[in-house]
Order: structure tokens, then sequence, then C-alpha cells
């Protein structure tokens, strides 16, 4: 694996302007309350290029007259904490998972002046960059005061003269398409979903709460080793008409339909499946008019999707599905209305992040995993249908990641016996 995060960080020094350097964060535990803290989530771009799973580590990309250079900034051994909460990683196992030797690693209390000597020139240090590339991922800053934006108020003090460039955008363009290691690990994630969504499924007339349907879900991901990648919907009758509905606690009733829209992570790549179901194991008539409908939608856009292809071109195809299909059932009678019954695009990327970023102007590219989520929400008849699949974007047509993951309505009704 290491082989793979020297590759990618090649392919970013090459794109580096030269006498630059680029760094990156993995990012900072948060505090919670008191002693208390929040799981650490690392840093997606950072760990694409290291695969390290670790707080307030930093990685450095030099080029210098057309040079190679890399440095990994990390903390020191503290054997008191190591006997609390473990040990963090120590060089050499940085260097086995990362690739980058152990002669290039220096402690995080050196970081300052190695910056200081990389930016102004001295007697001892002849290579000067006069550009830093910077992982600014653009967001509140009052809210979201990464490393990034911090130390790129710092240059602006301390180092007038430096260039700042943002690396977020290069970052994002090696991302969008995905290695085949990528999409195993994807493909992982949706196994164990798959697994989740079948274990609801089948005990689905012994739940009173969503709730306990959660658990039934969540049971089999702790069973897998894996977490949540999201926050899961698991929403029954008027709830599933609920775009991001994610209590989960209230009375499911009976012959109501129940909205799973959940995922995992393997190695920090996540999956993402939404399936409906009846409670009671049996459509009613008018359930399945509207599920048809969606399924229709779900099978026609993945059909049509490829490589080459804009966001909009996607979407508009879908809407027009969805327009007919709300025309048949009364519920409409100008595609413009369409919006009162489904208000979301088609789908989104996916890979590190759930919703992964992309470049929306280049469109699907070969290579991307994307989802394909249509869905219809009557809030009046207490009915909300989303059908989302993974799939993989190639040249001619998409690969269903997700296709074992059932959705015909014969199937659904069969295993719900």
């Amino acid at each position: 694996m290491k082989e793979l995060y020297i590759k990618r960080r090649k392919s970013v020094f090459h794109k580096l302007m030269d006498n630059s350097i680029a760094i990156l964060h993995s990012g900072y535990k948060q505090f919670k309350s008191a002693d208390s803290e929040y799981p650490f989530v690392v840093n997606h771009n950072f760990y694409y290029l290291t695969g390290i799973d670790q707080a307030d580590v930093t990685l450095v990309i030099g080029k210098f007259n057309q040079e190679y250079h890399e440095y990994l900034f990390l903390d020191s051994i503290d054997e008191v904490m190591a006997k609390w909460v473990g040990r963090t990683l120590y060089k050499k196992e940085a260097s086995e998972i990362s690739g980058i030797s152990t002669e290039n690693m220096r402690f995080n209390e050196n970081f300052y002046t190695f910056i200081t000597n990389t930016l102004q020139p001295t007697r001892h240090f002849t290579n000067v960059a006069e550009n830093v590339y910077l992982d600014l991922e653009r967001r509140e800053q009052t809210l979201y005061n990464t490393f990034a934006l911090v130390f790129a108020r710092k240059l602006k003090k301390e180092y007038p003269s430096v260039k700042i460039e943002n690396l977020y955008a290069m970052l994002l363009r090696l991302r969008m398409v995905k290695e085949e290691y990528e999409v195993e690990l994807i493909r992982e994630s949706i196994e164990t979903t798959k697994k989740a969504i079948y274990n609801v499924m089948y005990h689905a007339k012994e739940h009173h709460m969503e709730s306990i349907a959660q658990a039934y879900h969540d049971f089999e991901l702790i069973a897998a080793d894996k977490i949540n990648s999201f926050d899961p919907i698991i929403a029954a009758g008027h709830n599933a008409t609920i775009l991001h509905y994610v209590a989960n606690n209230s009375k499911i009733e009976p012959n109501t339909l129940m909205l799973m829209d959940v995922g995992c992570y393997t190695k920090h790549y996540s999956s993402d499946i939404s399936r409906t179901f009846p409670v009671s194991g049996k459509f009613t008539d008018r359930q399945k008019e509207v599920y048809e409908i969606v399924l229709d939608c779900n099978k026609k856009c993945i059909a049509y999707a490829k490589a080459g292809m804009s966001w909009k071109e996607l979407n508009d195809f879908a809407k027009r599905i969805l327009a007919n299909g709300c025309k048949k059932l009364g519920l409409i009678k100008e595609d413009c209305e369409l919006e009162k019954y489904y208000f979301h695009s088609i789908g989104h990327s996916l890979g590190l992040d759930v919703h992964d970023p992309s470049i929306d102007n280049l469109g699907l590219l070969e290579g991307m995993v994307i989802t394909i989520e249509p869905g219809l929400y009557i809030p009046e008849e207490s009915i909300g249908i989303r059908i989302e699949d993974d799939i993989q974007i190639t040249k001619d047509k998409a690969i269903v990641l997700s296709k074992d993951i059932i959705k015909e309505i014969k199937d659904i009704e069969n295993m719900m016996k």
C-alpha cells in the first residue's frame, strides 16, 4: 500500500511550482466537554497521501530545483499517556504505512523551526520556498478553523512575501477518479451495509420503534468492526418524507413503509445505500405504484449515466422520469410542480467522504464512484421512498457496485415472508 501513497504524493509534486512546499495536516482531536473528546476523524486529503490515521501529524512535500523532498512531523512518544490511552506511532511504523523514510521524519516541536528555515534564507539552508500550498477547503472560518486556515493567517502576518496557493482543488481532482483498491474498499463497505439492511428487514415485524430497527442495523456494523459513515436514516411512515430525518425514535405504525439511508466505513471509504420496504412485509397497491416509479427512475438513470456526461444532464433526465410518474399518480399536472415531491439531486460523488468532494464542471469522469438516488416524498400520504445505489462510471456504462442488494418488489416481499 505504501507504494500507492508514494505515487499519489509524486502526483502532487509534479503539479507544484518550483521552489514550493505543500503542507497537509491530519487534524486535531476535538474536545467535547471537560476531559472527554469526540472520536478523532482524520483529514481525508492528508490520509489520501499518507495512509496515516493519527491526530496532529503534518506532511510537507517540497519542490526545489525540480527535485522531490518530503517530510513528516509527528508526536514524540509519551510513555505516561501511552499507559492511559495507547501510544502514538513510532517513526518506523509511520514509515511502513506511508513510505516516507524515517530519515525524513521530525517531531512536532521542530516544525516551526523547519518552516522558518525554509521560508527565509540562511547560510545553512539553500532551499527557500517562495510558494506555500495549503489545503484551504472553503468553509465558514469562524466555525471551521483548520490547521491550514490558521497557518495561512500566520504566513500572511510573518512572511508577507510568500505566496499562498490552494492545494484543495488539486487534491479533489486526484480523488475524483478511484483506483481499484479504493473501489474494493467501497465494495466491502457495501457488503456490510447489505447485511445491516437485511437484518432490519428480517426482523421488521418485530419492530415497534425505529430505535429498535436501528439496533438491528448497528449490530451488523459492530460485528464487522465498522462504524456508520454518517448518521443513519431509519424512518418509518411520515418520517420517511423528511429528507435527512435522523432522530430514529418514533413508533412504527402498521402498514407503513420504512426508508433506510445508511452506510459504513472500511478504512475510511464509505458506502451510501437507500432501500425502502413495507414494515408488514407486503406493499399496499398505492405504495407499489409510487415505488415502481422511483425504481424505474433508478434503473434508467443507472443505464443512462456514463463518462463525459454533466451532472445537470443526469439530473434533468431523472426529473423528467419522476415528473411523468407524478402525473400518472395524479400528484401534479405540470413538470414545474415536481419539487413538491422531489427536491434533491440525483446523486453525488462517493469515496473517502460520503459526499466526496468533486469539481462539478468536470461532470462524470471515467473511474468515478457516484450514487444514484431518486426518491418521491408525499407527506399527505405518509409515503417516502428513496432507492439509492452506488455505481462506478465507465466509458460506456455504469457498474452497479450494490447490485446484490435487492430492490424489486417481489424480492423484497419474498424475503420478508
